[in-house]
């Protein structure tokens, strides 16, 4: 074994930690259910209402379940290595969440690797975003006291800069799935490819390095079979935000991995569906 260059890992194994696609080996085939199943989310709910949150190429938004009222709303940021991904991949989470009353907002925004590695543009596009949530509440239909922000793999990392970024973002609360929030072995490992992160950008995205801006209380979860990394991180992000005095709630996910567990998200009964739900004022 080489010279560990994180923790106890090596330049090999610390690669190897970061690429979701080496712990679970039917990654493709659960990004194929991902799109099949918001097709057909689509097919009988109907298409979300596209509203642009600024002026470029990506920066809109996707809004399901629209309707009379003030309703608490869903905000998910996708994942995909901040590489990849589309927001109308991923609305099959929007139908228990609409079913039960509320909206679901899915933003897209830009690739990394077209923005020179800045994960900074990227983090701004999702904070204008929430700023669009937050100013056109009333024409949306959205209750500003119930405004819960969630994302998974590279959305979490996204959605958990946002909500420490402390610009008063009013959050009900935060789901943080399978995420990244200490970018110190990220900079180290073969994501640095395509992603530049010096030590200004480090500590400035690092959400674990903010958790004291937070107010909102926090659900972490984690599948049981996602690399020992991805568990580690959110396993150091609930020991910071606890540390922080934070309300906090931690959820193991046994048997699933990096891609499985954002499914459940949907399924009827599963704790992450539970748990959301309830958050949300949803459960009954």
């Amino acid at each position: 074994m080489s010279a560990p260059v994180w923790q106890d890992l090596d330049q090999s194994a610390l690669d190897r930690a970061y690429d979701q696609t080496q712990w679970a080996p039917n990654w493709a085939q659960v990004l194929q259910r991902y799109a099949q199943r918001s097709e057909q989310l689509r097919e009988r709910l109907g298409p979300p209402v596209r509203l642009a949150y600024g002026s470029g190429a990506n920066e809109a938004l996707d809004l399901h379940g629209a309707g009379d009222g003030l309703a608490p709303v869903l905000v998910y940021v996708h994942g995909g290595a901040w590489r990849s991904g589309r927001a109308e991949d991923y609305a099959f989470l929007a139908e228990p969440f609409v079913r039960a009353g509320a909206r679901v907002i899915l933003p897209d925004f830009d690739a990394v690797q077209d923005c020179g590695g800045d994960l900074g543009v990227l983090a701004d596009q999702v904070q204008r975003a929430l700023a669009a949530v937050v100013t056109q509440a009333q024409a949306w239909g959205i209750d500003l006291t119930r405004i819960h922000l969630a994302g998974h793999s590279s959305g979490a990392h996204l959605a958990a800069v946002c909500a420490t970024a402390g610009q008063g973002l009013p959050l009900a609360s935060l789901l943080c799935c399978s995420g990244m929030y200490e970018l110190e072995p990220v900079r180290r490992s073969a994501r640095s490819r395509y992603v530049h992160l010096d030590d200004a950008a480090v500590q400035m995205l690092s959400p674990a390095r903010h958790a004291s801006a937070l107010t909102a209380p926090v659900l972490v979860a984690v599948g049981s079979c996602e690399s020992p990394q991805f568990i580690w991180q959110s396993q150091m992000w609930t020991q910071t935000l606890v540390a922080s005095g934070l309300s906090t709630s931690a959820l193991w996910a046994e048997g699933l991995n990096h891609f499985e567990i954002l499914e459940t998200l949907v399924e009827p009964g599963s704790a992450l569906a539970r748990l959301q739900l309830r958050r949300m004022g949803l459960d009954a």
